[in-house]
Parts: structure tokens; C-alpha cells; sequence
């Protein structure tokens, strides 16, 4: 009878992280139909692949969660979705040096164990959301090189206090405001790239 129960418990276990990596296969392969990849750095993104872990460019933790998506430099154009914030473990989600276009999706705010968020040079345009003010556990958010308008949210300044950012990139945008930095004590030190001239 103990043998049946744990068989039971170990294919419980079994089939929620297979619909986990199914529901996360299925956010990256939705977003993949919104991008232009004419060097087809995205092939093995095969929805008939139950598991995503196995796909180039996303890593996996022992869970199979996936943590990671690096596309940086991979000739992509097109725009980032919204659902992408279901992928609640994600850390890393770097897709610098593309042609990804449009507004950065406000629902990226609900990643709160990102650590960095690369999306520089590309072509995303708007306000930076003030949503990833949310992101505490952010270390580095680069955003610059695009043509991203408006002023940098107090949230997300805030991180540069209560969170653990160390680095905020936002030069080479169409932003309003001045940041001044302050010779305060007490408080980590976050570099802060911002055009001279805004």
C-alpha cells in the first residue's frame, strides 16, 4: 500500500512540472509568433516540446522552472508580450542588441525575482512602466539605446534605495528630467547612466 501511495505522490509531482514547463513552453512559443527571426536562432523552440528547458537560449532551474531566456545579439525584431510575466521564476531575461520594438510591456512588473533585465539597443518606445518599480530583487536594468520617452518612474528610482540595483542604464533615450546623485550615507552604491544633456 506504501508503494502505491508514493508511485501516486512521485507521478502527482510529475505531471505539475510537466504542466508547468507546458504552460511555460507555451508563453515562449506565444511570443516567439511575435518575432521576426530571420537567422532562425529560435528553431528549437518547438511547441511540440513539452519541455522548454530543452530549447536553445532558455535555462532551467532543478525544478525545471525556467530561470533564463538570453537572446542578446540574435537579429530579432518584433515586441515583447505581456504574458511573458507568467514566467513567475524568471531572473534573467536579456534580449539586448535586437530590433524588439514597441512598449515594454507594464505586466514585466510582476517579475519580482528578475535580477537583470537587458533590453538595451534595440527599439522599444514609451514610458518606462513604473511597474518595475516592483522589481526589488533587480540588480541591473539596462534600458538604454532605445527611444523611450517620458520621465524615469519614482518607483523605479526607489529602487536604487530600497531595492538591490546596482545599475540603471536609461542614456541614449528621448527622456525627460535630471538625476542628481547625492553623497548619501548609509546606502549601496547604484550607478546611474543617464544622457548629460536631458
Amino acid at each position: 500500500m506504501k508503494f502505491v501511495a508514493m508511485v501516486f505522490v512521485v507521478g502527482a509531482i510529475a505531471i505539475i512540472f510537466a504542466d508547468c514547463n507546458s504552460e511555460a513552453g507555451d508563453i515562449l512559443y506565444g511570443w516567439k509568433t511575435y518575432l521576426i527571426d530571420p537567422n532562425n536562432v529560435l528553431q528549437s523552440w518547438d511547441p511540440t516540446l513539452d519541455n522548454p528547458c530543452t530549447w536553445f537560449h532558455v535555462t532551467c532551474n532543478g525544478q525545471n522552472s525556467v530561470v533564463r531566456v538570453d537572446l542578446g545579439a540574435a537579429n530579432l525584431s518584433g515586441t515583447l508580450v505581456p504574458q511573458m510575466a507568467m514566467l513567475s521564476n524568471l531572473q534573467y531575461l536579456q534580449v539586448q542588441n535586437n530590433s524588439i520594438g514597441g512598449e515594454i510591456p507594464s505586466q514585466l512588473g510582476n517579475l519580482t525575482k528578475l535580477v537583470s533585465l537587458g533590453l538595451e539597443n534595440n527599439q522599444l518606445n514609451g514610458p518606462i512602466p513604473s511597474s518595475l518599480g516592483n522589481l526589488k530583487s533587480l540588480r541591473w536594468m539596462r534600458l538604454n539605446s532605445n527611444k523611450l520617452s517620458g520621465k524615469i518612474p519614482i518607483s523605479v528610482l526607489k529602487l536604487i534605495y530600497w531595492g538591490n540595483l546596482q545599475l540603471l542604464n536609461v542614456s541614449d533615450n528621448q527622456l525627460a528630467g535630471t538625476l542628481r546623485q547625492a553623497n548619501q550615507t548609509g546606502f549601496a552604491t547604484t550607478i546611474v547612466i543617464q544622457d548629460m544633456t536631458a
